[in-house]
């Protein structure tokens, strides 16, 4: 008897579960739909003449991703950063463009050379009936760093929140006359995820 075949048939055991798991990880994973799910961005602003600018309100959509609700739980998007778009409703035409220029130019997230906002999770612990907390990486202007955030699910859709500071994405905030009106360090980003 070839004193391989033993070895070469035990290789062939392992190969073939790989194989099998990695098709039933395949298939518990969905697309997630990205014309019902969207994120919306809140910043806020600070400083001595703070009441005389004005908070932002930007909408976002998810350009693709995928979702895993049975095990191993995972989720994974990407957003194009030029696709934010400055709702303010309260701002005229011309100053929202204006605010629209600034977000995407090189002062804030630079989309010419930082064109992809993406998240995808490392760990997903349950945290009740629909309810998780989520951890991953997420890159905004180049820069990734860890979040960690709760979920919850309700009709089918998924949302939540994080905040995270400009900072620590290579971001300085916006500031203006002298530092006396300025946009906090901290945005809230919400999200609304719909699997298909």
């Amino acid at each position: 008897m070839d004193p391989m075949r033993p070895a070469f048939a035990l290789l062939m055991i392992v190969l073939t579960s790989v194989v099998s798991g990695s098709r039933t990880v395949i298939a518990e994973t969905r697309q997630i739909n990205t014309e019902q799910s969207k994120l919306t961005v809140f910043v806020y602003k600070s400083g001595v003449f703070s009441a005389f600018a004005d908070d932002h309100v930007i909408d976002g959509s998810i350009a693709k991703g995928t979702i895993s609700d049975a095990s191993p739980l995972s989720v994974a998007i990407d957003v194009r950063a030029g696709d934010l778009k400055v709702r303010d409703p309260n701002l005229s035409a011309s100053k929202r463009a204006e605010v629209q220029t600034r977000m995407i130019g090189p002062e804030v997230l630079d989309t010419q050379k930082f064109p992809s906002i993406a998240f995808e999770s490392t760990a997903i612990e349950p945290g009740g009936a629909d309810r998780w907390t989520v951890t991953g990486r997420l890159t905004i202007h180049g820069q990734t760093r860890p979040v960690t955030f709760p979920v919850s699910r309700a009709n089918g859709r998924y949302r939540g929140s994080v905040t995270v500071k400009q900072r620590d994405f290579g971001i300085t905030p916006i500031s203006i006359a002298g530092g006396s009106v300025k946009v906090k360090d901290e945005v809230k980003i919400e999200f609304d995820i719909v699997p298909r």
